[in-house]
This record gives C-alpha cells, structure tokens and sequence, in this order.
C-alpha cells in the first residue's frame, strides 16, 4: 500500500498550488497584511461562499483546527490495539502541539509568526471607526490587547482621532503591512501529514508480516482485525484529512499572497519533519520482514563400494 504521508503530501501540494495559481489567474485572494482592506469584508464575499470569513467550514473548522486534530489522534489512539498504543505515537503529539504553540501562541515572548511579521516590517496598528489606522507600540499586538479612549487614553491624544465612546468600545491592535506568513496553510499542512501518518500506523507491518496470517488491508494493525471502533476512528481521520485539504484550497484560493502562502506551506511541512526525527521512530519499524529460516546445506556422501572377497 502507498505511503499515507506521500499520498497527503501529493494532495496538498496540488491544493495549495492549484488553488494559488487560480487566485492569481481570477485575482480572487485578499491581502491580509493591507490594514487598509483587511478589516473589510472579502471583495468576493457576496458571491463566492468560501470568501466570507464567517463561513462554517472557517468558524467551526479552520479557527480550530488542532483541537479538531487532537480529537481525532485520540479517537484513533485509543481505540488502537494494545501493541499499536506506542509511546511514540504520543510523543509525536506532544511534538506537534509544541510546535504548533510556538508557532503561533508563545515563543519566549512573542511567538514565531509574530516576530517574523514585526522582523519584516510589520507594524501594530488599530482601525479606528473613521477608517484612520493608528499605529501603536508592538507591545500592544503581542498581547492582544483591546484598544479604547478609556482604556488607553495617552494613544487617543489628538482630539480628531477620539471616536465616540457610545458608538466604539476599543479595537484589536493587531500587526499588519509585513510579511503575514499563512497561519491556517501552516496548521493545515502540519495537520493533515500528522493524521496521515497516524493512520498509517493501521496498516503497519509488524513482526515480518502484516497483520495477522500475513492478512493485509482493512482489518490489519498487526495485532488482529480493528475494533468497530477503531474502524470508525479510522474513518473520522480520513475523512478530516479530506477536510482540510478542501480548506488548504479554499484558502488559497481566497486569503494571503502567493508568497505568504508558500511560507505558510513550507514551514507547515517542517514542522510535521520534526516527527521524523530517529528520536520519534519506533524500534519495531527496523525489524525486518519475515524470511524462510536458512535450511542448513547437506553434504551428500557416497558410500565407497565394498571390495570382493
């Protein structure tokens, strides 16, 4: 059977190519790093579904999308066989989830995406109700702090940048104009090599033969034949693995540049490589597969011919 990881490789790099060659054709992405548009909505969001940010498949989906994928490891790993339940396994996890966090949360300080933004000229800005952007010390965006005349009055100093208070309760200070790496590419692409490569781990060959009888394909875990459960965990993983191949295309297709996106794919993939690493490869991947034991050469002697008497 082929590699599950080669397979969700192949996939997503036809999605995210495809989809970005199609933004770039019909001009249909938008520019996250403009503070000027990107508070606005989708220039096609009146016609293309996907385009509006407050699409299901964005709101329930996308937004958490490793909390999602956490579910489904479990789902899986729990309904494993015995001799399937490796620590590895949940090392690779944890892995991931570190990345995944120091990519996106914290990092000593800020995390990963939000320096490399500030590194590439990125600056902390507000929209304020009159369409001024404002711009304000990066503190104020690594914290993800709510900006308001009340809460923040020394940044509100000229009289003509003050919205009305009854009308405006503050606004995210957020970074912008540098290089907005794609977060959802990046998590999507980790994502979706992750949980192939854990149900991979349902068709591996253990102990010279795969499964049990030398048996292959469905029903192999090289302990005996799945559960129903761990059928359906099975199922929920490939199917989620369809999911967010669907939304590295529509994301492609709608949001980030072309560049932005390919960082986002790159870095993605590096952090799904930190998982093959000989730390995290299980001693029972060496064994090799089952040969005939050697049958030991026997030397045939011929019997010297009696003399006559």
């Amino acid at each position: 059977m082929p590699d599950a990881r080669i397979a969700a490789l192949t996939a997503l790099t036809c999605a995210v190519t495809l989809g970005t060659a199609y933004s770039l054709y019909y001009n249909t992405y938008l520019d996250t790093s403009d503070p000027h548009i990107t508070n606005l909505p989708h220039h096609l969001a009146s016609t293309d579904y996907f385009a509006s940010k407050s699409n299901p498949l964005n709101v329930y989906f996308i937004k958490y999308a490793w909390a999602w994928t956490t579910l489904a490891f479990l789902f899986h790993f729990l309904t494993s066989p015995p001799n399937a339940k490796t620590m590895e396994r949940v090392a690779k996890f944890a892995a991931e989830t570190g990345v995944w966090m120091v990519f996106t949360s914290w990092f000593f300080g800020p995390a990963v995406f939000d320096r490399l933004l500030a590194a590439s000229g990125g600056e902390c800005v507000v929209n304020l109700p009159s369409g001024y952007i404002l711009s304000v010390p990066n503190e104020y965006c690594y914290t993800k702090s709510t900006i308001s005349p009340a809460t923040h009055p020394g940044l509100f100093a000229a009289s003509l940048l003050v919205p009305d208070a009854h009308e405006w309760n503050g606004g995210k200070a957020r970074l912008r104009r540098g290089h907005d790496v794609s977060g959802h590419v990046f998590l999507l692409v980790m994502a979706t090599l992750f949980l192939a490569d854990q149900v991979r781990t349902s068709w591996r060959r253990v102990d010279g033969v795969r499964g049990v009888g030398g048996r292959s394909g469905k029903g192999s875990t090289g302990g005996g034949k799945w559960s129903k459960a761990h059928t359906w965990a099975v199922g929920v993983n490939i199917g989620l693995i369809g999911l967010w191949l669907f939304a590295s295309w529509t994301t492609s297709v709608y949001f980030h540049s072309p560049m932005e996106k390919l960082t986002g794919f790159l870095l993605g993939l590096a952090g799904f490589s930190v998982t093959l690493l000989p730390i995290f490869q299980p001693e029972i991947a060496s064994v090799p597969y089952h040969t005939p034991a050697a049958v030991p050469k026997v030397q045939l002697v011929s019997e010297k011919p009696v003399a006559a008497n």
